[in-house]
C-alpha cells in the first residue's frame, strides 16, 4: 500500500510518498512560495542523486498539489504511473481541540471540527484545511486521514491540562493546555522502547523535541501525562523566537510602556523573543555558538537560558513520574547540537542522567549516548513525523 503524506504550511507544502509494506520512502519534496513570485517545487526520488527543481506559478494549494501529482507521476522523476496507485493520503493537522485523541478518517464532520478549531490555531489549521480540500478535489476517490499534533497529548490528566483561571473559561472556550509536536514525541518514544527492547507500556520516558520550536513531554506507560507547550505553542521552553513561560502580567506591562496593542505584544513574544530576543544575534543555534566563540556574552546567555529551561522541565517530569528510564533528544537541535546536549545533561548527574562525552559526538544518527553507569538511558533519535503519519494513515485506510 502506498501512502502520500502532506504537510501544508501557509506558503509551503512538504510531501513524502511511502510504500508501507516495507516502510520504504519512494519520493519526497517541498513546494515553496505558494501564492507568491518565484514559487517552485523541489522533488527527490529515492535512489537518484540529483534533485529535480521546477519554478512555476502556483497561486493556490490546489495548484501546488497538482504539481506534486505531476512530479510523482513524471516519466523520468516519478515513482508511480498514476495517482490510482496511491491508496490513501495522510494530512498533518495541528489542532483538533479536545475532539480527537487519535488519527481519524476525514469526513465532512471532521472538516467542520477542524474549521471550528481555526481560532485555536489560526496560523496552522487554515493551510492544513486548504491542503485537505485540494486533495479531496484532485483525488476524490482516495481515502484521506487527519493526523493531529495535539492528539497524543489528549491522555494528559486534568490536573496537568487545566489552568488555574475561572473554570468557565475552560467550559465556554476550551482554554486549557493542549500541547504540540505530539507526532514527534510519540514516534521517538516508540523508537526508544524498541531500541532498549522494553515494552513501551513498562517505561517512563522524557522526550525533548528541540528545534526552533521546542517542547518536552513526560510519557508514562506509553501515554503522555504532561507536556511543556500549552494552549498555544508559545508556552513552555525558551525557543528560537518564542519567549516560552513568563509572568502573564508582562504582556499588559509592555503594552502600556511601549504603547502597543495586546496582539502586537503577543506577536513580539512569538517572533522577536526566545534566544533571538536575548542574544540580539539570531534564532539559529549555530549562529549563536559562533557568536559565543567571538566573545558575545549575550549569545552565551541565550544558550544558558535555553538549557536551564530544558533541565527545569526534565527535573519536573522526573518528579511527576517518580523516576525515568530514558531521556530522548530529537529534532534539529536535539539531533545535531552536541554542545547543547552536553550543557543540558551536565547538571543532571544526581538524577541518574550521565552523558558519555565520546558517544555524544554524533549528529543525526540513532544512538545511545549515556555512560555505562548512567541509571537513565540517554538517546539521540532523529524524528520521523512523516513516517508516523503514514503509519496512522495505513492503519486506518487498510
Amino acid at each position: 500500500m502506498k501512502i502520500l503524506v502532506i504537510n501544508c504550511g501557509s506558503s509551503s507544502l512538504k510531501y513524502q510518498l511511502l510504500e508501507m509494506s516495507n516502510e520504504n520512502l519512494l519520493a519526497k519534496g517541498l513546494v515553496e512560495r505558494i501564492g507568491d513570485k518565484g514559487s517552485s517545487i523541489t522533488h527527490e526520488k529515492t535512489g537518484l542523486s540529483e534533485k529535480f527543481k521546477s519554478v512555476a506559478p502556483m497561486n493556490s494549494h490546489r495548484e501546488a498539489i497538482s504539481h506534486v501529482i505531476s512530479a510523482l507521476t513524471d516519466e523520468e522523476h516519478g515513482v508511480v504511473l498514476s495517482m490510482n496507485e496511491i491508496n490513501a493520503v495522510g494530512h498533518r493537522v495541528v489542532h483538533a481541540g479536545e475532539n480527537y485523541a487519535g488519527s481519524v478518517m476525514i469526513t465532512a464532520e471532521v472538516i467542520k471540527v477542524l474549521e471550528d478549531c481555526v481560532e485555536l490555531a489560526p496560523l496552522h489549521n487554515p493551510p492544513n484545511l486548504l491542503g485537505i480540500h485540494a486533495c479531496v478535489e484532485l483525488m476524490p476517490n482516495t481515502p484521506m486521514v487527519a493526523v493531529f499534533d495535539t492528539a497524543f497529548h489528549q491522555t494528559m490528566p486534568p490536573e496537568a491540562y487545566i489552568y488555574a483561571i475561572p473554570f468557565g473559561y475552560y467550559q465556554k472556550y476550551g482554554i486549557r493546555k493542549y500541547g504540540f509536536h505530539g507526532t514527534s514525541h510519540k514516534y521517538v518514544a516508540e523508537r526508544a522502547a524498541d531500541i532498549m527492547g522494553v515494552n513501551l507500556n513498562d517505561m517512563k520516558i522524557i522526550t525533548c523535541h528541540l528545534g526552533n520550536g521546542a517542547s518536552v513531554s513526560a510519557i508514562k506507560r506509553g501515554k503522555c501525562i504532561d507536556t511543556s507547550m500549552g494552549f498555544t505553542p508559545l508556552e513552555g521552553l525558551v525557543m528560537g523566537t518564542r519567549s516560552g513561560d513568563l509572568d502573564p502580567a508582562i504582556v499588559s506591562y509592555i503594552s502600556k510602556k511601549e504603547n502597543l496593542s495586546l496582539s502586537d505584544v503577543i506577536d513580539k513574544l512569538n517572533k522577536e523573543s526566545g534566544v533571538l530576543g536575548i542574544s540580539g544575534v539570531s534564532s539559529d543555534f549555530r549562529d549563536l555558538e559562533i557568536a559565543v566563540g567571538e566573545g558575545n556574552k549575550r549569545a552565551g546567555l541565550a544558550l544558558k537560558v535555553f538549557a536551564h529551561k530544558v533541565r527545569f522541565y526534565i527535573g519536573a517530569y522526573i518528579a511527576e513520574m517518580n523516576g525515568v528510564d530514558a531521556l530522548v533528544f530529537t529534532a534539529g537541535i536535539g539531533e545535531n547540537d552536541i554542545n547543547m546536549r552536553d550543557i543540558i545533561c551536565s547538571e543532571l548527574g544526581n538524577l541518574g542522567i550521565k552523558l558519555d562525552l565520546i558517544k555524544n559526538k554524533v549528529k543525526g544518527k540513532e544512538t545511545i549516548i549515556s555512560r555505562d553507569d548512567s541509571r537513565v538511558t540517554i538517546m539521540m533519535i532523529p524524528t520521523n513525523e512523516e513516517l508516523m503519519i503514514a503509519r496512522d494513515t495505513y492503519a486506518l485506510a487498510k
